[in-house]
């Protein structure tokens, strides 16, 4: 199976064609006001139009009601539901039976010791993303920038489809592909030039990267 390269947080239409155009996978989209590419419904819905079919759409929410979760769903019209607050197992499924979208739950990593729900997520999700544990204090959920240590996932015995974020660029790719044999990859601000602001070269760069790696793992 192929790996999946993931590009996050992008929020104009410039550099959503980059991605697009360098073969991104999945385009994440993130609904979350204290976020830096937190996005208008109106910017979702121009957004949503230029990759339909294109890539798979994601939509990133956190601990998002009903109502909030319902016009994204109308105007983004995304493929997959990233999950990444703290959304109960119950919560989970409930999104799940609403929305009738595919969704991919977020596990925060710092310690083995974090893979304690997994079970129960991995049997309701559709997929799983690992990300490194929010720093203390944080207002934002999310590795911001960090990395967390892969050795955690090794051993992993997961049949579900999971990806990893957290810290990543075009110059560790590789080694957490190597490390956890994940997926897929999910990038953000590894590939901007400020808090929101996506570098076209460096998302270009991440993708040949990432892609690089996964030519020398099938060989």
């Amino acid at each position: 199976m192929s790996l999946l390269v993931k590009i996050c947080g992008l929020s104009t239409r410039e550099t959503l064609e980059v991605a697009l155009e360098a073969g991104a996978d999945m385009v994440g989209f993130v609904f979350f006001s204290p976020s830096p590419r937190h996005l208008s419904l109106e910017t979702a819905r121009e957004l949503g139009r230029q990759a339909k079919g294109r890539a798979t759409k994601v939509a990133l929410t956190v601990d998002a009601d009903d109502a909030t979760l319902e016009n994204i769903a109308e105007t983004l019209q995304p493929d997959l539901l990233q999950l990444h607050g703290k959304e109960s197992i119950a919560r989970v499924r409930d999104i799940k039976q609403k929305f009738g979208l595919p969704v991919m739950k977020v596990i925060a990593v710092e310690t083995s010791a974090d893979l304690a729900a997994l079970p129960g997520y991995a049997s309701i999700a559709d997929r799983i993303l690992f990300d490194a544990r929010a720093p203390k204090g944080a207002t934002r959920p999310g590795g911001l920038g960090n990395v967390f240590d892969w050795h955690v996932l090794e051993k992993l015995d997961l049949q579900l489809p999971f990806m990893v974020s957290g810290g990543l660029s075009a110059d560790n790719v590789a080694e957490a592909i190597r490390v956890t044999c994940a997926g897929g990859v999910d990038v953000s601000s590894g590939v901007e030039s400020a808090p929101g602001v996506k570098a076209p070269e460096l998302i270009r760069h991440f993708i040949r990267a990432a892609r690089a790696t996964e030519e020398l793992m099938v060989r």
